[in-house]
């Protein structure tokens, strides 16, 4: 049935969360993507009235979680100051935390967001406005599922907070309403389908299972998957054991499974790759581009491009049309020092394979220091995006340390190690001695080595009123204590 609120203003979103705070209650606003959560929380802000110490504390706290608050900070904690925030994946971890957790106290009463938001949280969200039934895919703009629309509906009046809820879906004309009505309302979730079908799901599966004894003989795999919800779904048990006799034969080719007499076993190499939760392609790719190392200059673009080319860091940067030169430009510098080239532009994996380059650019921005407002303005990578793709990537480059070792690649062990490390703390290699001292991050490092401190040894020499000068009293005294004074 039609909502009707107070019109304050032509934009019906803002009008209906204005409305929700006059009811002193709280709602999600739930948009198609992270611009559109930005604009709209702005939007909103600027209509509420509301000015609270305690929302202006938490909009400080918002805005000094990174060492350099980048425009999206600064935009969150004017919102903030509002009461309303949004709230999307390309928040750091900690600022996402932070709206959550004053989203629960009542602080924040209105978050503008991506759909990201409906899934398994538990919120006060006394309504859920829907503002977008539609979003942007390679094929166009198309509907959301109903699946994905019962999600986010399912946000409103939450049992634990309140005794009913409201879910306003916002149409702009009558054929939206209608459709709204007949497909969502009233409309059957589509089914539900097994991952198994996908097949570096399978892969993984197959190894893993083959690797802890629970599957063996070719007799108990086919019996195993033919119990699965893969195969009560699929139907053809024909054919999904040749696809499944498909994947075993690639296994033994690359050298994850042995055939022996009692069915299939996982060879050391295997064994790694399951208990690394690597797919084989993967790992394959991996154990290729380590044996073409030898005579190469590896640098630590070679890694960051080695992992950045793979299934586990998708979604890749896009390699927007003005862009394509620059980064061609790149890979002509680098091509010396990369284990993988370029594939004909005629192949499927052409583009890919510069939007692989373009991340590993962003990863090796990282390490050269540049911060998380370079990395937003440069590749309009917000901070936690950014965060998520470090962390694949660390794991990705522990999996390929793993996979040296094995291989007894001794010589790239310290290379790959060095680049991990440069990785994870986002830094050049020449502050790799301070970094991992306890208290000292990235900004604190280059500080101490602009001053000349470079290593222990400059610990232990400089003076603690020095120190203290240059990372406060309590670091210093614990970086004294670090170095056995």
């Amino acid at each position: 049935m039609p909502v009707k609120v107070p019109e304050k203003t032509a934009d019906q979103v803002v009008n209906l969360a204005c409305d929700t705070i006059a009811k002193k209650k709280q709602a999600l606003v739930f948009v198609n993507s992270k611009r559109s959560a930005e604009k709209v929380a702005e939007d909103i802000g600027k209509k509420t009235g509301v000015e609270e110490v305690r929302l202006k504390e938490l909009a400080r706290e918002i805005e000094g979680v990174l060492a350099r608050p980048t425009r999206q900070c600064e935009r969150l904690a004017k919102c903030v100051k509002g009461g309303v925030a949004f709230h999307h994946s390309g928040l750091a971890p900690k600022q996402r935390e932070l709206v959550e957790d004053a989203f629960r106290a009542g602080a924040i009463r209105i978050i503008a967001c991506t759909p990201t938001l409906a899934a398994g949280l538990d919120m006060p969200a006394f309504r859920a406005v829907i503002r977008d039934v539609k979003r942007f895919t390679q094929r166009g703009m198309q509907h959301i599922p109903v699946l994905e629309f019962l999600q986010m509906a399912g946000r409103a009046g939450r049992p634990k907070y309140d005794s009913v809820g409201e879910v306003i879906v916002v149409a702009q004309t009558q054929t939206d309403q209608e459709f709204v009505e007949e497909h969502y309302l009233r409309g059957s979730p589509e089914d539900i389908l097994s991952k198994l079908a996908v097949e570096p799901v399978l892969r993984m599966y197959l190894l893993s299972l083959i690797n802890s004894r629970i599957i063996g003989p070719r007799e108990s795999i086919v019996d195993f998957f033919g119990r699965s919800f893969w195969a009560f779904q699929y139907k053809d048990l024909a054919r999904m054991q040749k696809i499944i006799d498909r994947v075993l034969n690639v296994l033994v080719e690359w050298g994850f499974l042995q055939e022996v007499k009692e069915g299939y076993r996982a060879t050391l190499m295997g064994k790694r790759v399951a208990e690394l939760y690597l797919d084989p392609l993967t790992a394959h790719g991996f154990i290729d581009a380590l044996r073409k190392s030898e005579g190469k200059k590896l640098r630590a673009f070679t890694w960051l491009h080695l992992v950045a080319n793979t299934l586990e860091m998708r979604p890749l940067l896009r390699v927007r049309q003005k862009e394509f030169e620059k980064v061609q430009e790149k890979y002509g510098l680098v091509e010396p020092n990369l284990l993988q080239h370029e594939p004909s532009m005629f192949e499927p994996e052409y583009e890919e394979f510069f939007d692989a380059v373009k991340t590993a650019m962003m990863l090796d921005d990282w390490i050269e220091e540049k911060d998380e407002e370079y990395m937003l303005e440069e590749y309009d990578c917000r901070p936690g995006e950014m965060r998520v793709k470090i962390d694949n990537a660390d794991w990705l480059l522990y999996g390929v340390h793993e996979i040296a070792a094995l291989l007894e690649m001794q010589p790239v062990l310290k290379e790959i190690t060095k680049a991990r490390l440069r990785l994870r703390y986002g830094v050049k290699e020449e502050l790799l001695p301070l970094i991992k001292l306890e208290g000292v991050g990235r900004v604190r490092a280059r500080k101490l080595f602009r001053a000349g401190i470079k290593d222990l040894g400059g610990i232990r020499s400089a003076s603690l009123e020095k120190l203290s000068g240059l990372v406060g009293e309590k670091v210093a005294m614990k970086l004294k204590e670090q170095v056995g004074q």
